[in-house]
């Protein structure tokens, strides 16, 4: 059987280290799949529902692990539904290779069937954005391809017309004209140095030594630099702040942490922003200005791994371009130690009452259920090392305020794009990638009901993935988004019939649970933790609880109060529901 250039693609996959590739077969890259079947076993293939959820697992795939996630699909309505997942990777810089599908050359350029252009649909998404149009390319164009989406922590895209996938392995078919040979190159990746310049340094740490109130807020850049982090954070007695992405940099017991920051933060992370004179930023690019301080009320020292992150964000006194970690490990010798920081225990303090506060919400007497309480019980059950997926949405706060980071526990989210739907498909992909750990998707129902194919994907691929539906019956976030902004309500909530989500899963093979009352919850969860199999629990909640900020703005109050004058419906719900949390706050 003779040798063609999609083998020549997919063994370069595998000597890249590739070893899962999903996808949705087509007849735009039919020898695509050829290739794969050749090789299969080298490069398994993860057949998905919906290409969407495709592009969403390479992009958990490479968020967990650090090696390149790819993504498979057809020409035309195929290649365009893996968007989505792909912008996810690139706000989020995941390495991703996407592989599409194009008609053949014969008849580009013609109108013929499904003929999308998809080099240049993709040129804002891709670092790296390509059509093969000759089979002596391959593989050398894979090289460059995911050497790039290492290199800038992207998305590489690669589209094959079909004949030229089915063509001869190598076959050069067209005269050379131009002084050069077809490309020889080699499936390596030299991880360029994160070292900081010295001078640097000695800048970063004299600032920072002449700090009275420091704070550091930490992203996911520095998710590989928990030691580090924690060490500078004791050598100068300053708190530290995580993003949302970030959340797994240091464990949320940690003495030295006052958790989030933004509208999913806390208050003491607030009052902090406002409150110190140098801010230490190490591995993020956080977009939300209005949390950090004022224009020129605090210095800022910036470790960021790319040039032209450092002060994308605030006037930045000291921008430090490297490695979160190699950057720590050389700034901590010159960092003139503290002891019995009055400023950390402040903080300390605060962050003991926000934490009360949190855990007085998490009452499992409430009627209906509130979503805090059911997160506390996944949080609680939930093995040490567990990784947790989570959507965008109310479930979002919920998580971020009441999944506990310890041990080695994990967190992903959409965190840029915060696209609703991603958990599930993550929670694929991250089981894949760690078949002996616990994976846990937490999704809200409008997220899973997007993709909620994808759990027969788990079923048909044996994944003992656990998926909990925090069930509002509506849109949550944008509901008090509306609010927020002095509107009542409107086109949030779905009408009934009511889903029952735990029906799908076991019609798929798992296990399913319907929860309605508060105590079903811990059984529940406790059963599907224990299930040798996908498993999922869909959970009433309550759809009136208000995802409060950390520390609400007279703005944000007035704008709250006008949605009440103006109409909003619910308001008595509401209102019990803000008068209820007031009252578990203060201990009652």
């Amino acid at each position: 059987m003779a040798r063609i250039a999609a083998e020549s693609l997919v063994e370069r996959l595998a000597e890249w280290g590739v070893d899962t590739v999903f996808g949705l077969p087509g007849d735009g890259i039919n020898g695509i799949m050829e290739g794969l079947r050749r090789h299969r076993d080298r490069v398994r293939f993860v057949l998905v529902h919906h290409e969407e959820a495709a592009a969403f697992m390479a992009t958990g795939y490479a968020k967990a692990t650090g090696r390149i996630g790819v993504c498979l699909a057809t020409s035309g309505p195929g290649g365009i539904h893996l968007l989505n997942g792909l912008y996810d990777a690139k706000l989020d810089h995941a390495p991703v290779l996407a592989i599409t599908g194009m008609q053949e050359t014969s008849v580009l350029g013609t109108g013929y069937q499904q003929e999308v252009h998809l080099d240049r649909l993709f040129a804002d998404v891709a670092e790296y954005n390509m059509m093969i149009t000759n089979p002596s390319q391959l593989p050398s164009l894979v090289d460059l391809a995911i050497r790039t989406a290492y290199a800038r922590r992207g998305v590489a895209h690669l589209t094959v017309p079909n004949d030229i996938q089915v063509a001869e392995a190598g076959a050069d078919p067209y005269q050379h004209v131009a002084p050069a040979r077809v490309p020889q190159t080699m499936p390596v990746y030299l991880q360029p140095s994160g070292i900081p310049r010295q001078e640097d340094v000695e800048w970063a740490a004299e600032v920072l030594n002449h700090a009275e109130r420091p704070a550091m807020l930490v992203g996911q850049g520095a998710l590989h630099a928990r030691r580090e982090v924690l060490a500078v954070a004791e050598a100068l007695g300053a708190p530290v702040v995580k993003t949302l992405p970030g959340k797994a940099v240091v464990p949320d017991d940690s003495p030295y942490t006052t958790g989030g920051i933004g509208l999913l933060g806390t208050r003491p992370s607030e009052e902090l922003m406002d409150d110190t004179d140098v801010l230490f930023m190490v591995g993020t690019n956080f977009p939300y200005s209005k949390f950090l301080p004022e224009p020129r009320a605090a210095r800022v020292v910036q470790f960021e791994a790319e040039p032209t992150r450092a002060g994308a964000r605030i006037a930045t006194d000291v921008p430090v371009v490297c490695d979160a970690k190699e950057g720590l490990e050389a700034l901590l010798p010159l960092l003139s130690r503290r002891d019995g920081s009055a400023h950390l225990a402040k903080y300390q303090k605060m962050m003991a009452k926000w934490r009360s506060d949190m855990e007085a919400l998490e009452n499992p007497d409430r009627d209906p259920i509130a979503p805090q309480y059911a997160m506390s019980v996944i949080d609680d059950l939930a093995a040490d090392d567990a990784i947790l997926t989570c959507d965008s949405g109310t479930i979002a706060t919920w998580a971020a305020r009441h999944w506990t980071i310890r041990g080695g526990r994990e967190f992903y989210l959409s965190g840029t794009l915060a696209s609703m739907a991603p958990g599930l498909p993550y929670a694929v992909a991250m089981q894949h990638a760690f078949p002996e750990r616990q994976v846990i998707a937490y999704v809200g129902d409008g997220g899973f009901s997007m993709l909620m194919a994808e759990f027969l994907t788990a079923a048909q691929h044996r994944l003992p993935i656990k998926v909990f539906v925090n069930n509002n019956n509506s849109l949550g976030q944008i509901l008090w988004e509306q609010m927020v902004l002095g509107y009542p309500e409107h086109g949030v909530r779905y009408n009934t019939p009511e889903p029952d989500y735990s029906v799908w899963a076991r019609a798929c093979g798992g296990f399913g649970a319907k929860v309605t009352k508060s105590g079903d919850v811990a059984p529940a969860i406790r059963q599907a933790l224990a299930h040798d199999g996908p498993a999922l629990v869909d959970v009433d909640v309550n759809p009136n609880e208000p995802p409060m900020p950390g520390k609400v703005s007279y703005d944000q109050a007035k704008s709250f109060a006008q949605a009440f004058l103006r109409g909003q419906p619910h308001k008595v719900a509401i209102a019990t529901t803000l008068f209820k949390d007031r009252i578990q706050r203060l201990g009652d």
